[in-house]
């Protein structure tokens, strides 16, 4: 089945409503999509991101990459966390985002996550990478 990856994308108003809101509240919202998913059995992986003021952005326009402290970008630019989904199809992926917790406002953007078997088999990288996904448990 292919994979599919929700990407959580906010904006200033949404980001201070999510702030206004009682953590265990959230943890709770979260927690009964979450175990939806885990029921379903089409969750792979799903991370919340930490404030953009504590991350960094590497910009590799020039000769030398530049490091730059966030926060950065306008908050319609990040991203605030992801769920990483296997389903059967981009539709089935529509629809759990459509159920998704969200603050009016806020958006998911849906991409598929293509497999390792989409890529040349008998390229040398792709070669070492399945290997490394083999050892790994990840195939």
């Amino acid at each position: 089945m292919p994979k599919y990856m929700l990407i959580m994308r906010g904006t200033d108003e949404t980001n201070a409503k999510m702030m206004a809101t009682p953590f265990e509240e959230m943890l709770a919202t979260v927690g009964r999509f979450n175990e939806e998913l885990i029921r379903a059995g089409v969750l792979v992986a799903a991370e919340g991101l930490d404030d953009p003021a504590q991350g960094v952005v590497v910009d590799y326009s020039g000769e030398t990459p530049v490091v730059t402290d966030g926060p950065y970008g306008e908050t319609k630019e990040l991203f605030g966390g992801f769920y990483l989904l296997d389903v059967a199809s981009k539709e089935e992926a529509i629809e759990w985002a459509k159920r998704m917790p969200a603050f009016p406002g806020s958006k998911a953007e849906i991409r598929r996550v293509p497999t390792i078997d989409e890529f040349p088999q008998d390229n040398e990288w792709i070669v070492k990478e399945r290997a490394w996904r083999e050892r790994t448990g990840q195939l």
